[in-house]
Order: C-alpha cells, then structure tokens, then sequence
C-alpha cells in the first residue's frame, strides 16, 4: 500500500472523526410549539425523528471511521475484510473508511 496514501487516508479519517463528534457532542434545540397546534406539533415530532435518525447514522459512521483507523495503525488498512485482497487505491480515496472491495461490497447487498 502506498505510504502517501495511507497518510493522506489517515488525516481524512481524523478530521471526519473530529467533524462527528463535535457534531454528536453539540445539543440540539428543538423549537417548543404552543398545545392546540396540532400541525405544528407533528412537524416538530417529525423533525425530532428526523434529527435522531441522523445522529444514529453518524454514530454508525463514526464505528467506521474508528474501525478504518484500527487498520491504518495495524498496518491492514487497504485490504478487503472480507476476501483480503487489496481495495482499490481509487475507492479508498473516495471512501478512506471502506472495508470490503467493490466486488465483496457489491455481493454483500444482494
């Protein structure tokens, strides 16, 4: 695996890390809606599920990212978790955090 690659991975992944946990960190407002308007309370419901979604899919990202970075200081980063042949150096730079090569990815959502 190139070196230059691996570093260049590792700041991405860092600084993404940061990103999420000053996002996950930070206390959300939520606008309070006098009782009777019925509209407005389902919409404030709606975006409370909404904003709890998002926060569980950067929590999620976050595992990965953590993950990524595990390999990167085993020295396996770069290498399929699932068949463990190389990722392509293409799909890492886009995905720093990808586990699995496009084809065992492609499989896995069959």
């Amino acid at each position: 695996m190139d070196p230059k690659l691996v570093e260049n991975a590792r700041q991405t992944l860092e600084a993404e890390r940061a990103r999420i946990r000053l996002e996950l960190s930070e206390e959300v407002e939520h606008p309070r809606v006098a009782h009777g308007a019925q509209t407005a309370a389902a919409t404030e419901v709606s975006e409370s599920q909404r904003g709890q979604q998002l926060r569980e899919r950067e929590r999620q990202h976050l595992v990965q990212i953590e993950s990524a970075l595990r390999r990167v200081d085993a020295g396996t980063f770069g290498l399929c978790q699932t068949c463990g042949k190389p990722i392509a150096p293409e799909r890492l730079e886009a995905l720093p955090w990808a586990q699995d090569c496009i084809d065992c990815h492609a499989k896995s959502r069959h």
